[in-house]
């Protein structure tokens, strides 16, 4: 597999200046208000007469809003943020109908994370300097790191967190090499205790970001329910939460981007389960510690750095018993509460670490998926219950040499 041409996000901090921050403040309040009349529009229209509003349509609504006396101010900002939040408008309405997401939700007017998009003709990007329009100095951008040589970004998103920190984030497409071939294979089975537990016997601790900062984030949280409704006061302790907040989701995503790099660079094969996490943060006792170790994070830096790097992902059934079923001889046990964490199997007497035979036998069947030209994701029966897992033990038992019951084929 050659280089290939993708498109990446590189995301900086700046620091506006005064003039900058309320002029990006007045396109954020405009950004907001467009999507959600467009959004108001289109929900009525379906409502009332059943009809479908396209983007053109309400690009033709936003001219006449510019037009009114009531909402002339969006004139005062440039046109193309306003334009781009129409597009990603009609995008979540694309996925709505396609029924990969929920139906488009109304932006909140405050302490909501603020962004505009700026498409090529609304910027000048010359010698490491950045413009935007209706601005007349550059960004003060701290670059952290370069960009890709010879690259011109094709879209600039300026943002504003709620810690009240700037960032700006370039698109730009850029050539990505394929990591050296490799015959190494992992299996990974996620934990709490160990973030994951490798197929090679390697365990990964838990960092708990969270957890770290819980008692510093309880006394900011305090401090805030003690300020009064509306003050500066309250508003400075709002930011102090959301700094925190911050801080430990920065932290995560930086263990998480470095983990997941090495685990990609090292091996050629990674199978993961097909964790539904959202069902499992219904464990109010578990939830938060699930929150905390970011699983759907890690397996969506998995998926495209493997996509971009030449690696294979492999995401077997949720359903597969991998803690239950014995690496050594495939035999299935019929229960094995969460409390056990080491267990001698009743077939040929192999003792197991719980999450270390977990990975093995996630390994197994992930290359016995790979071998039968199965993809990434199971596929699901008519009754919404995903199907694989009996194909996924039987696969194992077929690499093992064993028969359903756990014997071989010669003791038969």
């Amino acid at each position: 597999m050659g280089a290939k041409c993708v498109k990446r996000a590189f995301k900086y901090r700046f620091y506006p200046t005064a003039e900058q921050a309320a002029e990006l403040s007045r396109t954020f309040g405009c950004v907001r208000k467009v999507y959600n009349m467009a959004l108001n529009a289109r929900s009525q229209a379906w409502t009332l007469e059943h009809r479908r509003v396209s983007y053109v349509e309400t690009s033709a609504m936003l001219t006449e809003w510019k037009r009114t006396q009531e909402h002339g101010f969006l004139t005062e900002v440039s046109s193309v943020p306003l334009q781009q939040s129409l597009r990603h408008l009609q995008t979540a309405y694309t996925a709505f109908f396609d029924r990969r997401a929920r139906h488009p939700r109304f932006k909140p007017k405050k302490r909501s994370k603020d962004s505009a998009e700026y498409t090529r003709s609304a910027f000048r990007f010359h010698s490491g300097e950045l413009t935007l329009a209706k601005m007349r100095d550059p960004l003060d951008i701290v670059w952290s790191r370069p960009l890709p040589e010879d690259s011109e970004p094709s879209t600039a998103t300026v943002s504003r967190d709620k810690a009240g920190r700037w960032f700006v984030s370039l698109l730009v497409e850029s050539v990505v090499s394929p990591e050296a071939a490799t015959d190494a294979a992992v299996g990974l089975d996620a934990g709490l205790t160990s973030l994951l537990t490798l197929s090679t016997g390697e365990k990964i601790t838990n960092p708990k970001f969270e957890r770290k900062d819980r008692a510093r984030l309880g006394r900011a949280q305090r401090e805030l329910s003690r300020k009064a409704p509306g003050s500066k006061n309250r508003e400075k302790a709002r930011v102090k939460v959301a700094r925190v907040h911050a801080r430990i989701t920065d932290r995560r995503r930086d263990f998480l981007h470095k983990l997941t790099t090495r685990l990609v660079r090292e091996n050629q094969t990674i199978v993961i389960e097909d964790l539904t996490v959202r069902s499992l943060l219904g464990n109010r006792t578990l939830a938060r510690a699930i929150s905390d170790a970011s699983w759907t994070e890690l397996r969506s830096l998995l998926e495209y750095k493997c996509a971009w790097y030449g690696r294979e992902l492999i995401a077997i059934d949720r359903f597969f018993p991998s803690s239950k079923t014995c690496s050594t001889c495939g035999l299935i046990h019929d229960e094995l509460p969460l409390s056990v964490r080491r267990w001698t199997c009743a077939g040929c007497g192999a003792q197991h670490d719980r999450d270390h035979n977990a990975a093995k036998t996630i390994l197994a069947a992930g290359l016995a998926v790979s071998a039968c030209g199965a993809g990434v994701r199971p596929q699901r029966s008519s009754s919404g219950r995903a199907v694989g897992a009996e194909a996924g033990s039987v696969m194992v038992r077929a690499m093992t040499g064993l028969s359903p019951r756990g014997e071989t084929e010669v003791n038969r």
